[in-house]
């Protein structure tokens, strides 16, 4: 795999959003999905929150070009969307600490390289505080260790086996797989009679 995919660790400043129970139709409000591409979902992120609060964190100049989302219990509940995770993706975001996740969201997220760790609610609510006070400081997200580190604590974070040694490993990306192994599928191809003739 290429060494682009592999995701042993996200290291970028972070975002803080409370909040439990936050579903994919806060994420990327329903009339954003006409679209045929993901391209420009990263702007209608939060659409509608973003604009009746405008001290929403995705609005504030401090966050602005953070990568590590940090939020709370059950986030990316709700309807299966895809595009919540493109649309968080083409935002900026490449990792979430959250408490929970919505078991849909995560799977897209792993197929789209982006690392969703879990950590104790009270280790997310100090993570919270943490990154309002110092917008400026990196969060590291280790997938390979299952740490999250920030200002000079480490914390324990879990994340499935399987979603871990796709990210570690880079494949999670489907299509890379399959062009690497794009000599073996060309030999079994021309082994098949339905394909090589009789």
């Amino acid at each position: 795999m290429s060494a682009a995919h592999v995701r042993r660790q996200v290291v970028g400043r972070g975002i803080p959003l409370p909040g439990n129970d936050i579903d994919t139709d806060r994420i990327i409000p329903a009339r954003y999905l006409k679209s045929v591409t993901f391209e420009g979902l990263g702007e209608h992120v939060f659409g509608d929150e973003r604009k009746a609060v405008p001290e929403h964190p995705f609005n504030r100049p401090q966050f602005q070009g953070a990568s590590v989302l940090i939020a709370g219990q059950n986030f990316g509940c709700g309807s299966s969307r895809e595009h919540a995770p493109q649309a968080l993706r083409d935002w900026g975001i490449g990792a979430v600490v959250g408490g929970s996740f919505g078991e849909i969201f995560f799977g897209n997220c792993t197929v789209l390289g982006i690392p969703c760790l879990t950590a104790e609610m009270s280790d997310i609510e100090w993570l919270l505080r943490e990154v309002e006070k110092h917008p400026d400081r990196p969060v590291e997200v280790d997938v390979e260790r299952r740490e999250v580190r920030f200002n000079g604590r480490a914390i324990r974070a879990g994340i499935p086996d399987g979603a871990r040694h796709q990210l570690v490993s880079g494949s999670w990306n489907s299509m890379g797989v399959l062009l690497d192994a794009g000599d073996a599928i060309e030999r079994t191809a021309h082994a098949l009679p339905y394909v090589a003739g009789y």
